[in-house]
């Protein structure tokens, strides 16, 4: 089925940007708590680490990862404009109109 093709590359785009977003986290948590025992903190809890490395990845992914967001924008915007355009050939045919190929 042709219609899939779109659906796979949308979910292959946006679940590697979600996993690049998810190992940055997860460096910047390693980073931070590290860190912390490096400054002589030995209860540095890793809780507080993790949401530390949250808002630090926040605004660094987005910039870091400008690439990967835009191709999964661009694969999302593709297949709205498939399903646009399936949408009005279905509209016009209910219309009994002879829809474009």
């Amino acid at each position: 089925m042709s219609g899939s093709r779109p659906v796979a590359r949308l979910v292959a785009d946006v679940l590697v940007y979600v996993a690049a977003r998810l190992v940055l986290v997860a460096v910047l948590t390693g980073v931070i708590f590290a860190g912390g025992h490096l400054l002589g903190v030995r209860e540095f809890p890793i809780v507080v680490a993790l949401l530390f490395a949250f808002v630090i990845a926040l605004p660094l992914g987005i910039w870091l990862f400008r690439p990967l967001r835009e191709r999964a924008t661009a694969s999302i915007a593709a297949l709205d404009e498939r399903r646009r355009a399936d949408r009005e050939q279905l509209q016009a045919r209910l219309r009994g109109e002879d829809p474009k190929s």
